[in-house]
């Protein structure tokens, strides 16, 4: 693969690095060693879709409790929206937020679990990423075969 191809795969996601970081650092010591490298790059690019739901709700809740809170869901959200104001635009968002919540928070606590967000993806597989990418596209990563999904 070329530098061009590794940037292709690599963009989508550098709005959630931190997210993406996490979910290759599998023993959380700020540290992704070989093992935790090879195993995250064979999940991200050529996982089972249970892997890659696995993988796409590590990459999204961002402070590392196992939910996808409101506050993450708007951090998320907030950059995907263009409005002509800094208010409008946080308006926007919060409408979205609301949105998502009583569509993906089948428990209603609040917040999205991994249970709701596998809930939500198995009824409807766009929601897997709904908060933005972080896989990459299936063509990029298996351009002589068909996506396993």
């Amino acid at each position: 693969m070329n530098q061009r191809g590794v940037k292709k795969l690599v963009e989508p996601i550098s709005k959630t690095v931190k997210g993406f970081f996490s979910a290759f650092d599998r023993d959380n010591d700020n540290y992704i060693n070989a093992k935790e490298w090879v195993k995250g790059l064979s999940v991200f690019l050529r996982g089972t879709f249970e892997e890659k739901l696995k993988f796409c709700f590590e990459v999204y809740y961002l402070n590392g409790d196992g939910y996808i809170s409101r506050e993450e869901i708007f951090d998320m959200l907030k950059n995907s929206l263009y409005q002509s104001s800094e208010e409008e635009n946080d308006e926007g968002v919060k409408e979205l937020v609301d949105i998502t919540i009583k569509k993906m928070d089948y428990d209603n606590d609040g917040k999205i679990s991994f249970a709701d967000f596998e809930k939500a993806v198995r009824e409807d597989r766009l929601l897997l990423e709904v908060f933005g990418p972080c896989l990459p596209e299936a063509q990029l990563c298996c351009p002589r075969h068909k996506p396993v999904n």
